[in-house]
């Protein structure tokens, strides 16, 4: 049944209903906007729950799929060999498997918890959700789309709203923040567009005989599945120097090239993942977006340039990724240790959330450099498992601020007696992020790391030593605002109310549902990287 609806549509453009109905809301209509909004979020919420409990693995998503001709147009080029006609023709094409499945569930559920986390925003409701429903369809485009030009539209859509997220509701030094991810921002994209553009012009195509048989017809395509299938397939044109008359191939893409498209998209979507040195921008956002806008940053936007990097990066160049694992291993410790130390220092609160979230991305590399099973399933689980703890932290992090005015650790200490429930989540929250065994961050950690140590033993031990280091920053932050003196002007504020213990709550479930059930997340997996892993398997028989 659900296989016969256009369900990944309907999850991906359903928010805009509530961005309709708020364009006809009165902007003074406050408590009427934020009910919409909220409501509006809880639509591709409902509807990604019902393909997650259809979805079967085993089927490998292949049920799920819509395709329409988006746009198709003749080119004016000069035949070659056998091909007297071309054209260019890009799809709407979406599509779900056991990559994106836990990615669009994470997506769902933290748009409704930053939704109504957003309760704190104090000036121009309207305008704020009207942007804020405009990206979570971004978000959700990205990790449905099966073209690449549909992904690069999508992907963009999530720059402009969050630019003005930042800028007008963000802190003191919003403009700057919400300039400087603009700017780093579009310099991904830029480059991930040169990447799109030659690989739609080289491995792009499919090639289909005329009615005479004679000749043949040329479609250039941004089909991820039909790229995919032509850089693997040894005796397709991308891969034959010359064609069989003698004369050279156009559409040749040759070793260098293949290492050079590598190149540029781990670039641009390291710049957003981030690695390391491309990380000054996050900090940016991370300290001057308010607390709900920063829910989606951390918890959804940066999944955003690991999924790329996998989907585009590893599963399209296997033999360069391999070759490239140990580089991926080394950049993931740096991230790892970088991350870890300076928010072993920091004195502000978001700012210590900002370079662990850094540190966190370390092990997501570390995960993907293992080229294996396990290591892969842990990158996955690990971004779903930060993408909620995150979340959570910032949540926290908005409450904090809406009664005491500051994050910074020294202005802070005593809540377990004034707020006790906050403090108990924050706590929770903290070991979950620090690995502790039953909760989510343990689950993707333990397997990227096991899945490293085969083969890189010696990176793996140094990795740990940021794990060590992370319990000791989250301990001295988590601590230090919970426990000790109270200062005079904290010992009357308030425990959080039900619109804000609600997320918390459900957030908190997550976390543990996925450090005692991990298979909640890797049974829609199963399947999901066999393809990769048999050409990984040849890559390393040669």
């Amino acid at each position: 049944m659900l296989a016969d609806l256009p369900i990944l549509s309907l999850i991906t453009f359903s928010p805009l209903l509530g961005l309709l109905v708020l364009l006809f809301l009165p902007k003074q209509r406050s408590r009427w906007i934020k009910v919409t909004a909220i409501t509006a979020t809880l639509l591709p919420l409902l509807l990604s729950l019902w393909l997650y409990a259809d979805y079967n693995g085993v089927k490998g998503g292949k049920p799920y799929e819509e395709t329409a001709t988006w746009i198709s147009t003749s080119l004016n080029k000069e035949a070659v060999g056998d091909v007297s006609s071309y054209t260019l023709e890009l799809q709407y094409h979406m599509g779900v498997d056991g990559l994106s499945m836990p990615l669009l569930l994470l997506t769902t559920i933290v748009g409704v918890m930053a939704a109504l986390a957003s309760v704190h925003i104090k000036k121009r409701w309207k305008s704020f959700y009207i942007w804020f429903l405009l990206l979570e369809v971004g978000m959700i485009g990205v990790f449905l789309a099966r073209d690449v030009f549909l992904f690069f539209v999508f992907f963009e859509m999530t720059l402009i709203p969050m630019f003005f997220l930042i800028g007008i509701w963000g802190y003191m030094n919003r403009e700057q923040a919400a300039n400087k991810f603009l700017i780093y921002n579009g310099i991904g994209s830029a480059i991930m567009l040169l990447a799109f553009v030659f690989l739609v012009a080289t491995a792009g195509f499919r090639a289909d005989p005329l009615p005479d048989q004679q000749q043949m017809h040329l479609s250039y395509s941004g089909s991820y599945d039909v790229i995919g299938s032509n850089l693997a397939d040894k005796d397709a044109y991308v891969n034959m120097p010359q064609l069989a008359q003698g004369a050279d191939n156009p559409l040749y893409l040759s070793d260098r090239m293949h290492w050079v498209i590598f190149l540029l998209l781990l670039i641009a979507f390291g710049i957003k993942l981030p690695i390391f040195p491309f990380h000054t921008w996050m900090l940016k956002v991370h300290a001057e977006a308010p607390p709900s806008v920063v829910m989606i940053h951390s918890g959804v936007l940066l999944k955003m340039g690991a999924y790329g990097l996998l989907r585009f990066g590893v599963f399209m160049f296997p033999s360069q990724t391999h070759d490239w694992a140990t580089v991926l291993a080394i950049l993931g410790v740096i991230n790892i240790l970088y991350g870890a130390v300076l928010a072993l220092v920091q004195k502000e609160f978001k700012l210590v959330l900002a370079y662990s979230s850094i540190s966190h991305m370390g092990i997501v590399l570390l995960g993907i450099a293992s080229l294996n099973e396990i290591g892969l399933h842990g990158a996955i689980i690990q971004l779903v498992s930060h993408g909620f703890i995150s979340a959570l932290l910032f949540l926290i992090v908005g409450s904090i601020y809406a009664r005491t005015g500051s994050t910074e650790l020294k202005d802070l200490g005593g809540l377990a007696r004034s707020m006790p429930f906050l403090s108990g989540v924050l706590l929770t929250a903290g070991m979950a992020s620090l690995g502790l065994p039953g909760l989510s961050g343990f689950i993707g950690e333990f397997l990227s790391l096991l899945g490293l140590f085969d083969s890189m033993r010696v990176i793996t031990g140094i990795a740990v030593l940021g794990v060590i280091l992370t319990a000791v920053y989250v301990l001295r932050s988590v601590l230090g605002i919970t426990f000790g003196a109270v200062p005079e002007r904290l010992a009357a504020v308030r425990d959080v109310r039900l619109v804000e213990a609600v997320p918390m709550i459900a957030l908190l479930a997550f976390i543990v549902l996925i450090g005692v059930y991990p298979a909640v997340l890797t049974e829609p997996m199963q399947h999901g990287f066999d393809t990769l892993l048999q050409q990984l398997s040849e890559k390393a028989g040669r």
